[in-house]
């Protein structure tokens, strides 16, 4: 068996059983919960790290989803930021500045908050469904 199937069989196992919501428990470690067994010291940190981690891979996973998903929102070249309400001065002024043409480019520009790629999401929704 290879490792990564030994890995994954121990990690179904572990799940199988239950045991996993105790591995998660901070300063729990895989022998304290499974016993012995016969993976590698390095496959049983592979074991630890993928339970104990999941649920925060998986937050990652669907962000990096989200990310991608805000990459391929265009704005398009005739914007006019001053006109979308809700959005700071500061940032009208630095978008209008930049120009940028992705609504991930946008989000990465400084001072431009969360709330404001929100806004602006919502701003060229409104104007596709318009168009």
């Amino acid at each position: 068996m290879k490792k990564k199937e030994r890995i994954g069989s121990e990690i179904c196992r572990l799940k199988d059983q239950r045991l996993e919501k105790v591995l998660r428990r901070p300063g729990v470690s895989y022998e304290e919960v499974a016993g012995g067994g016969t993976l590698t010291p390095e496959e049983i940190r592979v074991v630890e790290t993928e339970i104990k981690y999941e649920g925060f891979i998986k937050r990652q996973i669907n962000e990096v989803g989200r990310l991608e998903k805000v990459e391929r929102i265009r704005i398009p070249e005739d914007t006019d930021y001053r006109n979308i309400h809700g959005l700071s001065s500061e940032i009208k002024e630095k978008l209008s500045k930049i120009r940028p043409i992705n609504l991930g480019q946008a989000a990465r520009i400084s001072g431009v908050t969360p709330a404001a790629v929100s806004i602006l999401m919502v701003y060229l929704d409104k104007v596709r469904r318009s168009a």
